[in-house]
């Protein structure tokens, strides 16, 4: 059987990342929204889910449809201008999703973002578990920068790397950037008609980011750069990505159907690479104790739960990475605690269904969930 990340279908795929450029979304002539395209793009988001995929949105375009509502000049808009025209935008591009994925029952929740929620550890937490849980209730997210806030992101215009950020913090196993190019060439195609296309990537090297060319107008922003900085970002995080032109109607099917695009495919799953990162990367702020009962639990895949935690050292925050630990002090494994150090003192030893009365509200049933957990001895889990 083909391993989702060795493969080139988008079918295969299970939680799908689709970052949308402004470029097409808004006609760059008139400043409106290409409706008909992305009439077409939703009913592709719906065969999508239909066949029990998971799709998040990351689209641009608030900044091209609010300049043209607040009538600003043609040509560069000065940074407080492209916040105001992004603020005014994005009402309407959202308007616009909830309208059509209305049409296919599908419920769409909008949530603003910037690089920086996936940087600091609680407002990345905070999101992870807003995302996830908005996919388990069966509804899109539909993800786009905080302009008015980011400044940063706004002037070297990262919804790419954004949506490759998105992919990791939900372990998505496929992230889909349509482009205005239909992958990635050996050359600027635009400037160079013998420029070869590039079907597979399974490395990011210097020579492969020296291929890459700027944005050809002045409408869109970032260009292919970013968009290989997307490919290190999901790769790395165990999520192969397509570069893929979007111009046509039903972008998704195209690719489906043997469209020309580039996939950049890594060499772990999103779990593997998640849990790499858990043991290799984040230090531990303390330490949870348990029981034999507990060990038996991890040692078959399951989660941590208050009633096997006898005892916590340290002090640590929601979402830290702490260590696990036996009575007698071995370590058995490295995990995210989904509880502050104070609260698992409070509800170690009781049962999940104790918690809020415990807490004074309904937090996590586990204490350090399967999937943020790695064990020291593979054999365990």
């Amino acid at each position: 059987m083909t391993l989702v990340r060795e493969s080139r279908a988008l079918a295969d795929g299970h939680r799908l990342v689709v970052k949308i450029g402004s470029t097409l979304l808004v006609d760059e002539t008139t400043g409106e929204l290409r409706r008909a395209w992305l009439d077409a793009l939703v009913d592709d988001i719906a065969r999508c889910r239909a066949r029990g995929q998971e799709v998040l949105i990351v689209s641009s375009g608030a900044i091209a449809l609010g300049r043209r509502h607040l009538r600003f000049a043609t040509g560069v808009l000065r940074l407080q201008e492209k916040q105001a025209a992004a603020a005014t935008g994005m009402i309407r591009l959202a308007h616009a999703y909830q309208e059509l994925l209305g049409r296919h029952d599908i419920t769409v929740a909008l949530v603003l973002l910037t690089l920086a929620d996936s940087e600091d550890r609680r407002r990345y937490i905070n999101a992870r578990n807003t995302l996830t849980t908005l996919l388990e209730l069966g509804a899109v997210p539909l993800i786009n920068e905080n302009d008015t806030v980011a400044t940063d992101e706004i002037r070297f215009g990262d919804n790419d790397r954004l949506s490759a950020r998105v992919a990791d913090m939900v372990s998505s196993d496929t992230l889909v950037l349509l482009s205005d190019v239909d992958g990635l060439y050996t050359a600027d195609p635009h400037k160079t008609p013998g420029a070869e296309p590039i079907a597979e990537v399974h490395e990011i090297t210097p020579q492969l980011e020296a291929m890459a060319g700027e944005t050809a107008n002045g409408f869109g922003s970032g260009g292919m750069i970013t968009k290989i900085a997307a490919g290190r970002i999901a790769v790395n995080a165990g999520c192969r990505m397509v570069i893929a032109d979007g111009h046509a109607l039903s972008p998704l099917k195209r690719i489906e159907d043997g469209a020309r695009c580039t996939w950049f495919l890594p060499q772990a799953t999103p779990q593997a690479a998640r849990k790499r990162w858990i043991a290799g990367t984040l230090k531990p702020q303390g330490a949870i104790v348990v029981d034999a009962g507990a060990v038996r639990a991890l040692g078959n895949g399951k989660s941590l739960l208050p009633a096997g935690v006898v005892g916590v050292v340290g002090e640590f925050s929601r979402g830290a990475a702490v260590e696990v630990r036996t009575a007698d002090g071995r370590l058995l494994g490295k995990g995210l605690s989904a509880h502050a150090a104070a609260d698992v003192r409070r509800i170690m030893g009781r049962k999940s269904s104790e918690i809020e009365a415990c807490l004074g509200y309904r937090g996590r049933n586990a204490i350090i969930h399967r999937d943020d957990l790695t064990l020291e001895r593979e054999d365990m889990a």
